[in-house]
């Protein structure tokens, strides 16, 4: 892209940005609405979370409480949130790249 003689790159610059912000804001909109899951302990606690990282739902299979084993049980739920986590992150991550051409843009999502 050429930059200089009347501005006119500068606009287009400015208003590539701009479609680019409007898309990543729309794919961060349409994130929101899935769900994604984590799990630990071969299913005994399963974490379900949205792609703007919010907790959605949380399982905990009842022979887990039944073997009454506290530290377990908070050690499964850590890791199924981490994995709820790591799950989001990348397919966020993924779908954002797309748009950005793998170029991280600090501060627009």
């Amino acid at each position: 892209m050429k930059f200089g003689g009347g501005g006119g790159g500068m606009q287009a610059l400015m208003r590539q940005a701009n479609q680019m912000q409007a898309r990543m804001k729309k794919l961060q909109e349409e994130l929101a609405t899935q769900e994604f899951e984590g799990t630990s302990g071969g299913g005994a606690v399963k974490i379900t979370m949205t792609g703007d990282f919010k907790v959605k739902g949380v399982t905990i299979q009842p022979d887990v409480f039944s073997a009454g084993d506290k530290d377990m049980l908070q050690d499964l739920m850590a890791t199924a949130f981490n994995e709820a986590y790591r799950v989001t992150k990348a397919t966020s991550d993924q779908e954002m790249a797309k748009i950005t051409g793998g170029v991280s843009v600090p501060g627009m999502f």
